[in-house]
């Protein structure tokens, strides 16, 4: 007997519910789970780089941003010590006007809900506590619901969209083909009244600060250093080492923040090294942090996720037998390595916060290259609505 989803995908929040969404598009039968409340936010840089951009135009999606009252950024400026700023405009192209950065409860509602549009069941408030079946043979997921009563989500299929600690790849002992060593450590907080017309990055002894305008009139502030000085800082209390070190990083900038107001408390994250898992195996993938996660300090995170959401959908779609699916789905990690490597590398080497200013400009020029690479791809690519095929066993 059939299953009554083809997919279950575990986590709703950018790289979940565009997965979801993309295969209910598609024809798919799909359930989404995730055990946060509708609409809730959560840690986020917010920035949106031009590949995530043009997915949410490709998708349709992109006017429920700008209506939701995400400011366009059409320019980012590149502080550099002592040194001239860069500024680098964003060049209008096809499906990309300007770059966005959308608060995370904006971003995260319109995903999940052109998901349930589409035809995905939507669960939340619905905690995953384990997998039905066993390796190679999985049969969905284990959940919970708000009343803490016990059901299964039979599924031909799963995908963990479930972040860093992801209970699939746990599950399923998805192996960690690529391990980091660095892993820089961040504060960010918002704050209303300082005014910025582009994204600002700022990078000097160290350490590094950006200002990403976002919805609400708000700008999200971040400061980031490695992980021993920011505890060394944060002893002083999180306000005084918030203010220290963006001194360090952005001295030139200090007037505008402090004339500002702060929204909100401080939030604050932790080194963690970058990871590569094996994407793939029978009855499963992962996709987003779940899969391949890197140090915020780039702000590619949510762009990573799009791209990998509608990678990972057309091998789904691809995948008739078992043989032609784990066929689509090799090629699925193959693709998002590649595009991956440099991205990775580059970020590693900016998360160390050892290097001299030139070295760390040459790092973002490498950034912004592989970016230009996956453009290219994304560009190239058919509607995914033409790939329409059902999983079968």
């Amino acid at each position: 007997m059939s299953s009554p989803y083809d997919v279950v995908i575990v986590g709703a929040r950018v790289a979940g519910a565009s997965t979801a969404m993309l295969l209910a598009r598609a024809g798919m039968r799909v359930a989404l789970v995730d055990r946060a409340a509708y609409g809730s936010d959560t840690l986020s840089t917010h920035g949106l780089m031009r590949a995530g951009v043009l997915q949410l135009s490709r998708w349709g999606l992109l006017p429920r941003v700008v209506s939701a009252g995400t400011p366009p950024i059409h320019r980012t400026l590149f502080h550099y010590g002592d040194e001239e700023t860069v500024q680098v405009s964003i060049r209008p192209s096809v499906g990309v006007d300007a770059l966005y950065a959308p608060r995370r409860h904006v971003l995260d509602r319109i995903l999940v809900d052109a998901a349930a549009e589409a035809g995905a069941e939507v669960l939340l408030g619905t905690r995953v506590t384990g997998l039905v079946g066993e390796p190679g043979r999985i049969a969905g997921v284990r959940a919970s619901g708000a009343d803490g009563r016990g059901f299964d989500v039979p599924a031909e299929f799963v995908v963990g969209a479930d972040g860093l600690r992801s209970l699939v790849a746990d599950a399923v002992s998805a192996p960690v083909e690529r391990r980091g060593v660095a892993g820089g450590a961040a504060l960010y907080r918002y704050q209303a009244g300082l005014p910025s017309d582009g994204y600002e990055w700022a990078y000097r002894d160290g350490a590094a600060a950006g200002l990403i305008p976002t919805n609400d009139g708000l700008t999200c502030v971040f400061v980031a250093t490695s992980p021993e000085r920011m505890r060394a800082l944060r002893r002083r209390g999180t306000d005084a080492g918030f203010r220290t070190l963006f001194a360090r990083a952005a001295p030139d900038l200090l007037d505008r923040l402090d004339a500002a107001t702060v929204a909100g408390r401080t939030h604050g994250w932790s080194g963690v090294a970058g990871h590569v898992r094996r994407a793939w195996g029978p009855g499963w993938a992962l996709v987003g942090d779940a899969g391949y996660f890197r140090d915020p300090i780039t702000t590619h995170g949510m762009t990573d996720a799009m791209r990998d959401a509608e990678l990972l959908s057309r091998a789904l779609l691809q995948g008739t037998t078992a043989a032609t699916r784990a066929a689509a789905l090799r090629d699925f990690q193959d693709q998002r390595d590649a595009l991956s490597a440099r991205l990775l590398e580059a970020t590693e080497q900016v998360a160390r916060f050892d290097w001299e200013l030139q070295d760390v400009q040459r790092l973002l020029r490498e950034v912004s290259s592989a970016m230009s690479d996956e453009v290219d791809m994304l560009q190239r690519l058919p509607a995914i609505t033409e790939l329409s095929t059902p999983i079968t066993a």
